[in-house]
C-alpha cells in the first residue's frame, strides 16, 4: 500500500467494473479480500476486488479490543465448546502463518476459593484436549506461594493459589494491515477514508455511490458482488451491539505473565502486558449493551468505575491512574435476551434478501476461518473455479514495510496515512498509550503537513479532530 496507490485505488473504483466490492476495512473485510485475491491470482482466474473502509483501518473492534488471539477459555462456562475448539485450531494456524505478529503469552489465573481449583484444573485440561497437544496447552496448577512468585504484585486478600496457562497476543491492527498489504499486492485496489453511501441493483449487479472523505469527490462503483463487512455500521443485521471498555495504565505488573481473573459475577477481566516495550498495562475488557449508533461509542462513568475497582482488588498497591482509555463494539449474532457476557460469539455469513453478502459476529482469532466462508460463498456465486481453493491456512502473512527509523514517513508511504488519526491509531496505538496535549498534537501535525502538503485550516482541523477521538479517562473517586 504504497502512498501513490491511493489515488491509483480510487481511480480504478471510479472508472473499472468490479467482481466483488468490499464494504469494511477491519479483520474481516480485510481477510476476504486476500482470501479472493490469492484464490484468484494461483488459478490464474481474473477477479477484480475493490475494498472501501469509511474512516482509518480497523477503527472499529478490529483495532480496539483486547489483542489477543485465544481460544476463550470463559467460554467453556457457557458450554459454547465448539466455539473454544473451533477457535484453538484458528489459533494454531496463526501462530504458523504470523509468528511475527501473533506471540505466546503466559497466563496466570488466582483463585480465592478451594473450590475453585477443581473447576480451573477441569476446564483447563479441557482447553488443552481442544488444543490437540500443542505445547500452549500445558498447565499447571500452583499453590499461593508459586502465584506470589510469578506475579509479586497480586495483593487479592483470600488468596488461595493459581493455575498457569497460555494463549496469544496479537498486534491487532498489524494483522489487519498485513492483511490488506497481501490484497493490495495481488491487485486489490484499496482506499481508506472513503465511504460507500448507498447502493442499489441494477442488471448488471451493483451500483454504489461513495464519497472520497479525503478529495471531497463523490462517484459511483460498479460491482457484480457487494460484501458488507462493516461490523457494528452493519444495515439491517439485527445486531446486537455491546459495548467493551479498556483502561491503560502505567505498567503494574511486575511479573512477565498476564493476569486474568474472575469476578463474583463470573466475568473474566485480564490485565496485559501491552506497549511496545511493555511498559503499560491494558486492563479489559467491560460488556455493556450498547444503545446508541456505532458512531457515538464512549466509555462510561461506571464502566471505568468497575475496571478502576477490579485494579484495586486484584493489584491494591498499584498506585497508578489510567493514561489512556479505548472502547469499541462487538456486533454479536445473538438475542438481546441474558447478559452480554454470555452472549454467543458465533458468526453468520449469509445474504440479504437483496443479495448482499453480509458477514457478522464472530471473534477476532477467527477471522481466517470467516474470511475463508465467505470468500467460498462469493466464489460460488461469481468465480466457480475458485470456490474449492483454500490457501490462507498455508501462506504466510507478510511482515510490516515502514520507512527505517521514520515512523510519519512509514505511516505515509507503506500504510496509506491520510490524517493524524492514521498516525496515532494505526501506524501505532499510541493514540491510547498516553495523555496528548495539544502542542504534542500541534508538532506532530506539523510533521505530517510537511509531508502531505497541509495548510493551516487542515491542520486545524485534524487537531481538533482527533482531540474529539482521544479517550481521556474520567476521575473515579
Amino acid at each position: 500500500m504504497e502512498r501513490e496507490s491511493r489515488a491509483r485505488n480510487l481511480e480504478r473504483l471510479r472508472t473499472e467494473p468490479l467482481d466483488v466490492l468490499l464494504l469494511g476495512g477491519g479483520i474481516n473485510g480485510a481477510g476476504t479480500a486476500r482470501d479472493l485475491a490469492l484464490r484468484a491470482h494461483a488459478a490464474s482466474h481474473p477477479l477484480r476486488i475493490g475494498l472501501l473502509e469509511r474512516g482509518r483501518f480497523a477503527s472499529g473492534a478490529s483495532g480496539r479490543n483486547s489483542h489477543l488471539i485465544h481460544g476463550g477459555l470463559r467460554y467453556l462456562k457457557y458450554l459454547q465448546l465448539n466455539l473454544v475448539r473451533e477457535a484453538l485450531r484458528e489459533r494454531a494456524v496463526l501462530l504458523r502463518i504470523a509468528p511475527h505478529l501473533v506471540r505466546p503469552l503466559a497466563f496466570l489465573l488466582p483463585f480465592e476459593h478451594s473450590l475453585d481449583r477443581l473447576r480451573y484444573a477441569a476446564g483447563l485440561s479441557l482447553y488443552g484436549l481442544f488444543a490437540r497437544g500443542s505445547a500452549l496447552g500445558r498447565h499447571r496448577m500452583l499453590p499461593a506461594p508459586e502465584a506470589l512468585r510469578i506475579e509479586p504484585a497480586l495483593g487479592l486478600a483470600g488468596l488461595r493459589g493459581g493455575a498457569e496457562f497460555h494463549d496469544c497476543t496479537v498486534d491487532a491492527v498489524a494483522m489487519v494491515l498485513a492483511n490488506l498489504e497481501d490484497a493490495a499486492t495481488h491487485g486489490v485496489a484499496i482506499a481508506n477514508h472513503c465511504q460507500a453511501l448507498s447502493w442499489r441493483r441494477d442488471h448488471d449487479g451493483w451500483i454504489v455511490d461513495a464519497e472520497d472523505h479525503i478529495g471531497g469527490r463523490r462517484f459511483a462503483i460498479r460491482a457484480r458482488k457487494l460484501v458488507d463487512a462493516t461490523g457494528a455500521w452493519m444495515r439491517g443485521a439485527g445486531l446486537r451491539l455491546v459495548r467493551g471498555s479498556h483502561l491503560v495504565y502505567p505498567r503494574f505488573l511486575q511479573g512477565d505473565h498476564a493476569v486474568c481473573w474472575f469476578d463474583e459475577r463470573g466475568r473474566i477481566l485480564f490485565f496485559l502486558p501491552w506497549g511496545r516495550e511493555r511498559e503499560l498495562t491494558l486492563v479489559g475488557t467491560t460488556e455493556v449493551d450498547h444503545d446508541e449508533g456505532p458512531d457515538k461509542v464512549a466509555m462510561s462513568h461506571a464502566e471505568a468505575a468497575y475496571l478502576k475497582g477490579a485494579v484495586a482488588r486484584v493489584f491494591p498497591s498499584a498506585g497508578v491512574r489510567p493514561v489512556g482509555c479505548f472502547s469499541a463494539l462487538r456486533p454479536l449474532v445473538a438475542a438481546r435476551s441474558g447478559s452480554a457476557s454470555a452472549a454467543s460469539r458465533r458468526h453468520h455469513i449469509g445474504n440479504t434478501p437483496q443479495g448482499v453478502l453480509q458477514i457478522s459476529g464472530g471473534k477476532f482469532t477467527t477471522y481466517r476461518l470467516m474470511s475463508e466462508q465467505a470468500a467460498d460463498q462469493v466464489a460460488a456465486e461469481i468465480a466457480p473455479p475458485l470456490e474449492g481453493i483454500h490457501l490462507t491456512a498455508a501462506q504466510p502473512l507478510p511482515g510490516s514495510n515502514p520507512a527505517a527509523g521514520d515512523w510519519i514517513a512509514g505511516a505515509i508511504d507503506h500504510q496509506m496515512a491520510q490524517r493524524l488519526e492514521d498516525l496515532l491509531f494505526v501506524a501505532g496505538c499510541s493514540g491510547y498509550e498516553r495523555p496528548w496535549s495539544r502542542p504534542d498534537l500541534e508538532e506532530l501535525a506539523l510533521a505530517m503537513g510537511a509531508r502531505l502538503g497541509w495548510d493551516n485550516r487542515r491542520m486545524e482541523d485534524e487537531i481538533t479532530r482527533i482531540e474529539q477521538q482521544i479517550c481521556r479517562p474520567e476521575p473515579v473517586p
